[in-house]
């Protein structure tokens, strides 16, 4: 077992085969109500959704099918999900309800850092920074490179695609191999969001890097990335609810905006911003803080 602190706050991790679970019931020891905000995260219809295409990815014996049913009663009233509920119900792996010395509720640490946007963006960004710091002192000893942004470029990017396939694919009526050209347009309309251009103009200006098989989000900051996560959740609701791309870039592009100002705010030392380490090689880079330019100058390009 690891511990890592974050805002006077004790967590601790557990190593389960070679991955790392990390205790939700310890990040919310400091907060009212604490073991509520689990129960209350639990039953929200966005985290049955990001659990779900979780265990679809990593765990080949999930239930899919009860996982539908659950997913179509979250939300509906006398409905109530637990930890042990899922798990018993779906044969979930990736969060776990733990008895004795050091109990409490675990996740997996893709699911606790999604946990984290529940409780602050503040709170997300230390755990990640104290997350790394512990991965690079035992890569340190391993002679191992953590790259911190692993769990944060993968985790909701499927439920964006899963809105895609399921509410524009049929409305776009597209041929099968035109397809693809609706998933580019969701993902560049996160972009010009984010960073005020598409990954095709990323490209352009970056060739070789291209030819390496990088991409833009290998060049993105912590804030970045996690805003980009986030975006694709909130972006993927809107898409369920019928909104046209045009009101869908309004919508992201304002909470892009709260979102970076909630993580620039903190004045903590230990509170920085993490650049990527490739960022030098980039030809063509955007301030995070210049978020207003980078989603003013090519906002028309959002559109269809």
């Amino acid at each position: 077992m690891s511990k890592i602190k974050v805002l006077d706050t004790d967590i601790s991790i557990i190593h389960i085969g070679t991955d790392d679970f990390i205790s939700l019931t310890d990040m919310v020891s400091n907060h009212d109500d604490g073991p509520k905000l689990i129960e209350k995260w639990l039953n929200n219809k966005s985290t049955i959704d990001f659990l779900g295409v979780w265990e679809e990815l990593y765990n080949p014996n999930f239930k899919t099918p009860e996982f539908r049913g659950f997913r179509e009663n979250t939300g509906s009233g006398g409905f109530f999900m637990s930890v042990k509920k899922w798990t018993a119900g779906t044969a979930a792996i990736g969060i776990i309800a733990k008895k004795g010395r050091y109990g409490g509720t675990y996740a997996h640490k893709d699911i606790a850092f999604e946990f984290c946007s529940y409780i602050s963006p503040k709170f997300k960004l230390l755990l990640i920074k104290e997350f790394q710091r512990l991965k690079e002192k035992e890569s340190n000893a391993l002679n191992q490179v953590w790259d911190y942004r692993r769990f944060l470029t993968k985790s909701n990017y499927k439920i964006q695609t899963d809105a895609v396939k399921d509410h524009i694919l049929p409305l776009k009526n597209l041929t099968k191999g035109k397809e693809g050209i609706a998933y580019a347009e969701e993902a560049d309309l996160l972009y010009l969001v984010m960073f005020g251009y598409s990954s095709s103009t990323w490209r352009k200006n970056n060739p070789d890097l291209a030819l390496k098989g990088y991409n833009l989000r290998d060049f993105a900051d912590t804030h970045q990335l996690i805003i980009l996560n986030n975006l694709e959740i909130l972006n993927a609701e809107l898409i369920r609810d019928g909104l046209t791309i045009e009101q869908r870039f309004n919508k992201l592009r304002s909470s892009a905006h709260q979102q970076l100002k909630s993580l620039l705010r903190s004045q903590d030392k230990d509170h920085e911003l993490i650049k990527s380490p490739k960022i030098d090689d980039i030809k063509e880079s955007v301030d995070d803080k210049n978020l207003d330019t980078a989603m003013d100058k090519k906002r028309t390009k959002g559109k269809t």
